[in-house]
């Protein structure tokens, strides 16, 4: 009879019909007390007509019945939720969790809490583990749902132990959350930030801009090979954007396929003519291809976009040094420092500097190897004799004041092989 009262009770909650399958279950229940069953679905029925306390009371007396009941403890943290006793809601679905460690839903709700409580970096965690488990049952609806979560609460994580009033924050575009893991990088936490994307990518094998980002962070960390796969993964579905033709082009680049990555900065620079870091990274390679004039032609058009580019003086300034143009070289440094102080940027700033000394200090060197070549360069035509060298000097000093010693050297080097050449 009291599987009756308890049948009857169910067919009126799909009818919604709660007061009705209240009186149900209370008859079930009458009849048999220790009816765990009758309790949870009457206090789901007290929970749907919005009688909040006495779905929990109903739960704790299935409890007092059953104390190991998963959806008991489930069911009440629900309800204590709805309440906002968070200390009692986390109290009853930390018990599902270790009663039931595979629990997803008890899991995304202990996210909710946590969140509720300010525990972003917990809340998060809990959300990630939800994730997982909605994937590994394939309910693919609430593991995207847990991932929209997170996206929500990434910003907030250096707030961790302060309250969030998560319905006033602005929810972040999910160009946002790419930035997020790319400036995780930055600083130097590639594991977590591939990590997070093999996860995202688990979830959606389709999202382009999430290979992309991979692809990136696979570059700083040396992977080339496989940040080119991810580059490509990312074009084949459509996913068209400067940022993977230049990251694609360094990584080529840094493979030593220079004309693919020449190929991939064109595309990049005719996708986004303005992308000063397109440029500079095209003079990178032109540069390791021995093509200096055209490396420092594009450190100038990076110069153009972006004044401020010291990655742009500094590079110029090395190709400089290839060319022996040390004056030039040095003055592009010595620009490249001032805007590394400016930012703040001390290890790019220490770099250059390093590098400042060195050719400052080769300079006086390589001054004294030239003018000994050119000293016996000119003793060889004079015949080994100085003396006749020096008056011949002097004469071009008399027509050209001004010049270095160099320049004077040179200019008889050059007459006398004129006139060798005519004779």
């Amino acid at each position: 009879m009291n599987n009756d009262f308890y049948n009857q009770g169910l067919e009126k909650v799909k009818q919604k019909d709660y007061a009705g399958a209240i009186e149900d279950f209370s008859r079930a229940i009458q009849l048999t007390p220790y009816y765990v069953e009758a309790y949870l679905k009457r206090g789901l029925a007290y929970y749907d007509s919005g009688a909040i306390l006495q779905a929990v009371s109903d739960y704790t007396e299935a409890l007092k019945i059953n104390a190991e009941s998963v959806e008991a403890y489930h069911c009440r943290a629900l309800a204590r939720l709805a309440l906002k006793n968070l200390p009692g809601a986390l109290e009853d679905v930390d018990k599902v969790i270790r009663l039931n460690i595979n629990y997803a839903a008890a899991h995304d709700l202990r996210g909710i809490v946590r969140r509720k409580q300010g525990y972003i970096q917990d809340a998060i965690a809990s959300f990630k583990k939800a994730a997982d488990l909605y994937l590994q049952q394939k309910d693919t609806e609430n593991c995207r749902l847990c991932l929209e979560r997170i996206k929500q609460l990434q910003p907030a994580q250096k707030q961790a132990t302060q309250p969030v009033i998560t319905k006033s924050a602005p929810i972040p575009s999910v160009n946002d959350y790419f930035t997020q893991l790319l400036a995780k990088a930055e600083k130097g936490d590639t594991r977590q930030a591939i990590a997070d994307l093999n996860w995202i990518l688990q979830a959606d094998s389709q999202d382009a801009q999430a290979y992309c980002c991979r692809g990136v962070v696979r570059c700083k960390m040396g992977n080339y090979r496989e940040a080119i796969a991810d580059f490509n993964q990312a074009l084949q579905l459509n996913f068209q954007d400067a940022i993977v033709y230049r990251n694609r082009g360094k990584a080529r680049s840094l493979l030593r396929d220079h004309q693919g990555a020449i190929a991939d900065f064109n595309q990049a620079i005719q996708i986004q003519p303005q992308d000063a870091l397109a440029y500079v990274a095209r003079g990178n390679t032109y540069r390791a291809m021995g093509n200096y004039l055209g490396a420092i032609a594009d450190y100038a058009h990076a110069l153009q976009i972006n004044p401020n580019d010291a990655q742009a003086y500094y590079n110029r300034g090395i190709t400089y040094t290839f060319l022996e143009e040390m004056q030039n070289a040095i003055e592009d440094y010595q620009k490249a420092i001032s805007i590394f102080c400016e930012q703040e940027d001390w290890e790019n700033h220490q770099q250059v500097l390093d590098s400042l000394k060195q050719i400052q200090k080769s300079i006086p060197e390589a001054k004294q190897q030239k003018f000994n070549i050119l000293r016996q360069r000119l003793l060889r035509l004079v015949g080994g004799y100085w003396e006749l060298a020096q008056r011949l000097i002097e004469q071009k000093k008399d027509y050209y004041p001004g010049m270095t010693e160099e320049w004077y050297m040179q200019k008889v080097i050059d007459d006398l092989e004129r006139d060798i050449r005519n004779s």
